[in-house]
């Protein structure tokens, strides 16, 4: 089982979304999208958004007035997640570049979406497809399947970027 650590009630933000957008919305993790040092809850819902087309939204608090953000976090489903085993059989990830994480067992694991960093246990490989984390050889996906057509050229190049990392990243846990 996964274990997520929410900065909000989840289950609140469900009931409010789902009530005011008239579907069903479900939480997905805690995490940030990229190389951020802050992370955000993400929730998912199945149809897109009739105003800004997206499927995923994050909430989070601004770090400078308090107040809650809502952003847009399509991009989650780009994004490599790596999971480590806690003192209770539970799976764990850092939710963001300095989220690091120790646990009885000598486990650890720290980085975030930015980069991996675990002790030389067994990691466990995850992506987020259709508002679900799923493990990743459940989940491959190759670039032809991928549709670039619609995403603005800054988003397309941040791809890119995002692409070459998960690469590195391969090597780096080989």
């Amino acid at each position: 089982m996964i274990k997520h650590e929410p900065h909000f009630d989840t289950e609140k933000i469900i009931e409010h979304y789902t009530k005011k957008d008239g579907v069903p919305i479900t939480y997905v993790c805690t995490s940030a999208l990229g190389h951020e040092a802050q992370a955000m809850d993400i929730f998912y819902r199945e149809t897109p958004h009739p105003e800004f087309g997206n499927r995923y939204f994050g909430l989070y608090r601004n770090a400078m007035s308090g107040d809650i953000m809502i952003t847009n976090a399509d991009r989650i489903e780009q994004a490599e997640f790596e999971l480590v085993e806690d003192d209770d059989g539970n799976l764990q990830y850092s939710a963001h570049r300095h989220d690091y994480k120790r646990f009885e067992n000598g486990n650890m694991i720290d980085g975030g979406r930015a980069y991996i960093k675990s002790s030389m246990c067994e990691v466990k490989h995850y992506v987020v497809r259709n508002g679900e984390m799923v493990e990743k050889k459940d989940a491959e996906i190759s670039d032809e399947n991928l549709d670039l057509s619609d995403i603005p050229e800054k988003d397309e190049q941040f791809f890119m970027r995002a692409k070459k990392t998960r690469l590195v990243r391969k090597r780096k846990t080989k």
